[in-house]
């Protein structure tokens, strides 16, 4: 996965870092190709075999919004899912491990990702928890965040999953981290997707993380 360098998603990413007195957010919104580096060809090539194509299905877990999808068997009594394409699934988990290289994702398994219902919804979770600590900032960054996004991927043509990981051996594990959303908004016409993670801290840990965060009443974002 190639990242694709960007000035306004940069200024975004560190606009999406807010403190306030009961916890900080760190952001991040970065762009990615989806086309393969040299050391992540070896990966696909391992990733594909033992008998797998790309076009094998791999269940994924329910989203949070909804408690049935639809079935990977056709059967009306069998265990309802939704499923993603072993190649997709390769670039979600290419995408990660791009994102965080101090982190080796290459186990990460199909029902540690869902495939979220609809823009909306995402939407809406994103500022419920945003809301909450991003107070005025966030309110004024969220419709340039969505624009920002829209501009890189087409958001109606986009399939949108998330990773819920079991939180043992990834970054959103590290102490102190209260909660984290990661979304995937991925655009199969352009070979692209957009990685938009957030994840809470305690103010202790972000004092100690060198991040430079922004308060919640600080001045309009442009």
């Amino acid at each position: 996965m190639k990242l694709l360098e960007s000035g306004r998603l940069e200024a975004l990413s560190r606009a999406l870092s807010i403190l306030n007195g009961d916890s900080a957010v760190q952001g991040r919104v970065e762009s990615y190709s989806c086309k393969m580096a040299g050391s992540e060809k070896a990966f696909y090539k391992k990733f594909t075999a033992d008998g797998e194509t790309t076009h094998s299905l791999q269940a994924l877990s329910p989203p949070e919004s909804v408690t049935y999808s639809r079935s990977l068997s056709g059967d009306e009594d069998g265990v309802l899912c939704d499923t993603i394409s072993r190649k997709t699934l390769f670039y979600l988990i290419a995408t990660l491990n791009a994102a965080f290289p101090d982190y080796d994702f290459s186990m990460a398994k199909s029902s540690e990702f869902s495939a979220e219902p609809s823009l909306n919804w995402v939407q809406s979770a994103v500022d419920a928890a945003l809301s909450a600590v991003g107070g005025v900032r966030w309110r004024q960054l969220r419709p340039v965040l969505w624009a920002a996004v829209d501009e890189e991927v087409l958001l109606p043509e986009c399939r949108i999953y998330s990773y819920n990981p079991d939180l043992a051996t990834d970054p959103f594990g590290e102490p102190g981290c209260l909660w984290a959303y990661n979304f995937f908004f991925y655009n199969k016409k352009l070979k692209r997707i957009v990685f938009l993670t957030f994840r809470a801290i305690s103010p202790v840990c972000a004092a100690d993380s060198g991040v430079d965060f922004a308060m919640d009443e600080d001045e309009d974002y442009n």
